[in-house]
């Protein structure tokens, strides 16, 4: 007993040292930490008080009532959800190459070559995705090219429908997946990779057994991030959609400025917060236990 007393002791003294180190380090961005959380909680909280306020003035849940039974609120959640993954599903098969491609080369290549992914964030959402819509239009280059070469007999339906959204969004959201995908594979130790395949691993069991495992943090970054942010896209699926395609954001933007309507508009706006939050979670879960369990499996 007298011998575990002292380490006891020293170990709540450390656990104190530590608290207080956090709050000292807090301490400078605390005006900042204020303003942020103000600017976020009071939207949030107002966006939640309208959609419980009714068209008396009082609570209740009339408007969530009234998005149950609208018959269209199913069929926007489903388009939605349905892009949002095919977008990140895409994304993946694409820069997952793209980001293992560019951490593979020397950092001065590799840096050049980053500037053609962070490219696009120079130009305007808006700008691009009116490009894509004369590109992908039935008399857009896609189609005269694929004409002149003799491929098609007729102009493919390539805008205005779910093909030329998906199309859209990919190219909007791949950096968001390229980026953090790519600092993660840069900073995994390729002596790993060295030990196994002198252990006798072929490239392929070096890659899926060592690689890939390491590389899982940032990949689950990068989904969640573009999963995360397709829910709430607004500018291409209105534009490439061409009316056709209807997600969240285009029906909230409806009931706010065709009907004037910023109960319904907000109750939808709480339903897509409370699906984001709880995919955040379910992120932070996720990743949180593949890291301990990676841990606990490291000697």
């Amino acid at each position: 007993m007298n011998a575990s007393a002292p380490s006891d002791d020293n170990a709540a003294a450390l656990r104190r040292d530590a608290r207080r180190e956090r709050l000292l380090l807090l301490t400078p961005g605390a005006p900042a930490l204020l303003v942020v959380a103000l600017l976020l909680c009071l939207p949030i909280g107002w966006m939640f008080w309208l959609a419980l306020v009714g068209a008396a003035g009082e609570m209740s849940g009339e408007n969530f009532a009234r998005l149950a039974a609208d018959e269209s609120f199913p069929i926007v959640m489903s388009t939605t959800f349905q892009i949002a993954v095919v977008v990140t599903v895409v994304c993946v098969v694409l820069g997952y190459p793209l980001s293992y491609l560019l951490s593979e080369l020397p950092p001065r290549l590799a840096g050049l070559l980053m500037i053609a992914v962070i490219l696009p964030f120079w130009t305007s959402i808006l700008v691009r995705t009116y490009a894509w819509l004369l590109l992908l239009q039935r008399r857009g280059l896609v189609n005269n090219w694929l004409t002149s070469l003799g491929l098609i007999d007729e102009p493919l339906r390539l805008a205005h429908n779910f093909t030329g959204t998906v199309i859209g969004m990919v190219h909007v959201m791949l950096p968001f997946l390229v980026l953090p995908l790519y600092a993660s594979m840069r900073q995994i130790d390729r002596n790993y990779a060295r030990a196994a395949a002198n252990l006798g691993a072929t490239p392929v069991r070096v890659f899926w057994s060592v690689f890939f495992p390491l590389s899982l943090p940032g990949l689950a970054a990068g989904t969640f991030l573009v999963f995360v942010l397709c829910l709430g896209f607004y500018v291409t699926p209105a534009v490439l959609g061409g009316g056709r395609v209807i997600m969240i954001a285009q029906a909230i933007q409806s009931n706010m400025t065709f009907f004037s309507n910023w109960g319904a508009a907000s109750a939808l706006g709480v339903v897509l917060f409370i699906c984001t939050m709880s995919i955040l979670l379910l992120a932070v879960r996720l990743t949180s236990r593949r890291g301990s369990s990676f841990a606990g499996g490291l000697p």
